[in-house]
């Protein structure tokens, strides 16, 4: 039997999406070797969410914790909310995923031949299609972004070192989560896993393995442009990509590496993206006031002068908001 990952939780963030979430939870039962216990965290659902969990807690063959909460904090408050509980039930790792992707069953064997020598590793994905989904960045400081890496990073070895996160599942251990913190729950959505790999990055070693880990089972709307992928969204997420430059702002001042030009070149790039996002994938123009509300709100958040950072958890003691099952 191939060797498991010591003290693994499986962390997932869920919203009104209980079909999703069941397709999940039957791949995350079957994965052999198992996860230690899995969590869910219920960002306040209001379709059949909490009555499915309901039914099966008792009977899941991995312990289950749910964490239902009374507001949707977003992605970012989720696993914050989700981490937390891990680390007072004891994880030492934790693989964290959001609800529209499949385990596949291979994958915490595949992840587990990396845990000696990496904190932080992102394994590959299909997507709904059963294609490679494009996954293979860096952030750039001085510009706050992350850009794709082209060519094939697994030419001539199996794993690529990066400085960039994906909470789509990204597998981190717990002393890693507690020199950095949790995830910022200011961000909602969009950018929060970006930052928090970055983190990861400054002390410790964060990768990307060549080892197919998950499907993605949602299907969307997508381009091909050579290099990269280029995915439909929300108007929401195109809202938070530009409000969450400030809160990337404000971690890059935090650790002393904030360039002003740099940075509004950066800002200038993600509205950009999100312009021929809404141009060539979406074909409609009417979220562009998303983007002008969210770059407003992020001239706010710069010139906060009371902003702070998350702040590291020597402990795994406190608290976030909710009840637990």
């Amino acid at each position: 039997m191939a060797a498991g990952i010591d003290g693994l939780a499986v962390v997932i963030v869920t919203f009104n999406r209980s079909d999703y979430l069941q397709g999940l939870l039957e791949s995350v039962a079957a994965l052999d070797p198992a996860p230690a216990r899995v969590v869910v965290v219920d960002n306040a659902s209001t379709d059949g969410t909490a009555s499915f969990l309901e039914r099966i807690s008792g009977g899941f063959p991995v312990p289950l914790t749910v964490r239902t909460l009374t507001e949707n904090t977003g992605g970012s408050g989720g696993f914050a909310a989700g981490i937390q509980t891990a680390l007072d039930l004891g994880a030492k790792w934790l693989w964290l995923m959001d609800d529209d992707v499949v385990a596949l069953p291979g994958a915490v064997a595949a992840l587990g031949e990396w845990t000696g020598e990496y904190d932080c590793i992102h394994g590959r994905r299909f997507d709904e299609a059963g294609r490679p989904f494009f996954w293979q960045h860096r952030f750039i400081p001085v510009l706050g972004v992350h850009v794709p890496v082209r060519g094939n990073v697994f030419r001539d070895r199996p794993v690529f070192d990066t400085n960039v996160g994906c909470f789509e599942g990204m597998l981190i251990n717990a002393e890693t989560v507690r020199s950095i913190g949790l995830p910022d729950p200011r961000f909602f959505i969009n950018g929060d896993d970006e930052i928090y790999g970055w983190l990861a990055s400054l002390a410790h070693r964060v990768a990307y393995v060549n080892a197919f880990v998950l499907r993605k089972v949602r299907p969307q709307k997508q381009i091909d442009l050579g290099i990269r992928h280029l995915n439909d969204s929300s108007d929401l997420s195109r809202f938070c990509a530009m409000r969450n430059r400030g809160h990337t702002a404000g971690y890059l001042r935090a650790h002393g590496r904030f360039n002003r030009a740099g940075f509004a070149a950066g800002t200038a790039l993600t509205a950009a993206k999100e312009l021929l996002r809404l141009a060539v994938v979406e074909r409609r123009l009417q979220g562009i006031s998303s983007l002008w509300r969210g770059w407003r709100e992020s001239r706010a958040i710069l010139k906060d002068s009371g902003w702070q950072p998350m702040p590291p958890l020597p402990q795994a003691t406190s608290a976030l908001g909710g009840t637990e099952k």
